[in-house]
């Protein structure tokens, strides 16, 4: 195997198999930031010692293994070999080849839910939080994660150290949270997710209008959180909702990369299996029988989408039903935004747009591109078609992204006077 094989090997490995090694290591360590050091420093020996050696039959074994040798040349280091060889030295001396990998089977499912919720601990900024999950969950590099986020790669690097470093101020602990603290600490969970997912799914800044692999990336640790959580039904409300809007993914842009919208994009171009994952998943989160959370809520509206063959058979009753829901469990602005624009498809433009315009003087609102980019939608089919293109022309100049910005322009140059 070449060198250059054998290094997309150790990548490969990596991706899939960091997660638990950082977790492993954090539950020995108690120390988040030492695990990922200790974790690094595998990877490094094995992109030095696979091209000569070859790839072992158990990589993630050795990979573990040699991060505890590692471990040990540390707390020797530091004088604390006597306390911490119980946890680690005897492990290493007891058998002549431990199966580490059927060490990690025994206890990998409670460490990574213990670093979920670690990487993700409210202590933390939010964007410190989405770069740090990235980091340890998924196995992004600091300059994978910049590129994504269009930021600085000095920027993230500063998130991570940080988050490190504050983890470790707050002494906060590597354990699942109490039963009285799992509410607020699964919210937190949840939002990294649905944030990483929506940067992928709608760029806020930027060329592209869409960016996949952040879908992906957070799709996946949907699905990981949803095989720890089984009894969570808003996990499953938030992987359905993933599932389902991801499905429109190849649909969203053109040969050209230009933006279509949900109304006007070709529904043969969805993605059937994702479609049907998510109406799985939005069962798994019904049959709970605790009732949806907003995240289901919004995996329902999605699945309203999903099963109309075409845009006319959209029942918009059922979703105005359903946004209504969501604006008494979980208010917001932009729920009542979106809320407006699926009255105006059941009740018609004006319905929607006296819900738009009480929203204008909302604060929360202001600078918010979306909601002249609304106003005018309906302005134009109500036929005021200068207002229309006062709100377009307002909305391109709001947004950051450069293919949203055209689409906009695009609409309010086509605003003609009737």
């Amino acid at each position: 195997m070449s060198s250059g094989t054998t290094h997309r090997v150790v990548e490969a490995v990596w991706r899939i198999e960091s997660a638990k090694l950082v977790a492993a290591l954090a539950r020995v360590t108690g120390d988040v930031g030492l695990a990922e050091e200790l974790a690094q420093d595998a990877l490094v020996a094995a992109l030095e010692r696979w091209p000569e050696t070859g790839v072992p039959d158990k990589p993630a074994a050795w990979l573990m293994a040699t991060a505890k040798h590692r471990a040990v040349d540390v707390f020797r280091r530091a004088e604390r070999l006597e306390r911490k060889t119980a946890l680690l030295g005897r492990e290493l001396v007891e058998a002549e080849e431990p199966d580490w990998a059927a060490a990690l089977d025994e206890v990998v499912e409670d460490d990574l839910l213990r670093l979920v919720f670690t990487a993700c601990h409210p202590v933390l900024s939010r964007e410190a939080r989405v770069a740090l999950t990235l980091r340890l969950l998924g196995g992004l590099t600091t300059a994978e994660i910049a590129r994504a986020f269009l930021v600085p790669e000095s920027t993230v690097a500063q998130r991570i150290v940080r988050a490190k470093r504050t983890l470790a101020a707050a002494q906060v602990p590597f354990e699942l949270p109490t039963a009285a603290d799992l509410p607020g600490r699964l919210a937190s969970v949840l939002e990294v997710v649905y944030l990483v997912f929506n940067e992928g799914y709608a760029a806020t800044a930027g060329r592209d209008w869409t960016r996949p692999e952040l879908c992906s990336e957070a799709l996946r640790l949907g699905r990981v959180l949803a095989e720890l959580t089984p009894r969570e039904p808003e996990v499953h409300g938030l992987v359905a909702l993933m599932e389902l809007q991801a499905s429109r993914i190849r649909a969203r842009t053109g040969p050209d990369g230009a933006p279509v919208l949900l109304l006007d994009q070709d529904r043969a171009r969805w993605d059937h299996v994702l479609v049907g994952r998510g109406l799985a998943a939005l069962r798994r989160a019904e049959e709970t029988g605790a009732g949806l959370g907003p995240y289901g809520l919004q995996a329902a509206i999605a699945a309203c989408h999903a099963r109309a063959r075409t845009a006319e058979e959209t029942d918009w009753l059922r979703i105005a039903a359903l946004y209504e829901a969501l604006a008494e469990l979980a208010p917001s602005p932009v729920v009542e935004l979106n809320r407006a624009v699926a009255v105006s498809r059941a009740y018609g433009p004006a319905a929607g747009l006296a819900i738009v315009d009480a929203l204008t003087a909302v604060p929360a609102l202001r600078g918010y591109h979306l909601l002249p980019a609304a106003r005018g939608d309906l302005l134009l089919q109500l036929g005021r078609t200068a207002e229309a293109r006062a709100e377009f022309e307002q909305a391109a100049g709001l947004t950051r992204n450069e293919r949203e910005r055209t689409l906009l322009l695009d609409r309010a140059a086509g605003c003609l006077p009737g």
